[in-house]
């Protein structure tokens, strides 16, 4: 579990994961500054390992904890969200019973009347083709707060990048572990609840349409990272939200991006192309010589 300077809300899911009947062991990555808040923590009945970095790291705290777990499985929490009791148990079953599956999206159940996230939708209605050795529907995206991950599968992918440190960054790592050859799929009988602080986020339009591009930079054809950023250019003259701020920050970053650049393999970009609805470029298209030889 990650958390920042929301200490009701993570002692409350901190009572909530205490209350699954698998007993899970839990890390808290402590974002804040606050050794109150950090002392609170540790002090709460779970037996939490408390890990207090000294900065905010963002998502990247999440492979802190990765680093810190000793479980073959972990599944992630923010501090407004937790887990269906049995939900952890259906995850490991899973994952035992599928050695490709590297990371599993669960269904994830907003708020207090627990309405279905916009994202299970579209997760469920993935166009990509079905794969027999993996569970549920094949994906490229999850949320961050709702998925469990085969730890070896996170490591071997390179877990969160730095560049993005928070906002979207879930898509560029279910890009690299699908690099890797890890399957990742989501299964709406793995459930996850998630209670967002209702208040206005400040800057997150901004930070997701900045990861987004920088994540094109990173791992996409430049065609299409080009052809992404002068849409976010437009976007920016239009006065579209968050658009100028993210165009901003992007930028500051792209001679990081270049340098840290990555191309996905060729079936992998075609998979994104698939859920882009856009053609693959030359580069990622099966040889047609090669599919008659097969």
């Amino acid at each position: 579990m990650i958390t920042k300077d929301r200490p009701g809300s993570a002692l409350r899911t901190l009572d909530r994961l205490a209350a699954l009947p698998e007993h899970p062991p839990v890390v808290v990555v402590d974002n804040g500054l606050d050794r109150a808040v950090t002392e609170a923590l540790r002090a709460h009945p779970i037996g939490a390992q408390v890990l207090a970095p000294g900065r905010n790291t963002g998502a990247l705290g999440r492979n802190l904890a990765v680093c810190r777990a000793e479980t073959p499985y972990i599944a992630f929490s923010d501090d407004d969200s937790w887990w269906q009791a049995g939900a952890l148990r259906r995850a490991a079953d899973l994952l035992d019973a599928h050695p490709r599956l590297g990371l599993l999206a669960a269904r994830s159940l907003v708020g207090p009347e627990e309405l279905d996230d916009p994202l299970n939708e579209l997760l469920a209605r993935s166009p990509l083709p079905p794969d027999p050795g993996l569970p549920g529907r094949p994906v490229l995206g999850f949320l961050g707060c709702a998925c469990v991950v085969r730890r070896r599968a996170h490591l071997d992918a390179g877990g969160y990048h730095p560049l993005l440190f928070f906002g979207a960054e879930e898509t560029l790592l279910a890009y690299d572990l699908a690099a890797a050859g890890w399957g990742v799929t989501y299964d709406p009988s793995v459930t996850a609840y998630h209670h967002p602080d209702p208040g206005a986020r400040p800057g997150r339009v901004a930070r997701m349409r900045r990861n987004a591009l920088l994540t094109d930079w990173l791992r996409r054809p430049v065609p299409v990272a080009l052809r992404n950023t002068v849409a976010l250019s437009a976007a920016a003259v239009r006065g579209e939200d968050g658009a100028a701020a993210a165009l901003g920050e992007a930028v500051v970053r792209l001679p990081a991006a270049v340098r840290l650049r990555r191309r996905l393999p060729p079936a992998v970009e075609r998979s994104v192309c698939l859920l882009e609805g856009s053609k693959p470029p030359k580069s990622a298209r099966e040889n047609p010589e090669k599919r008659r030889r097969v």
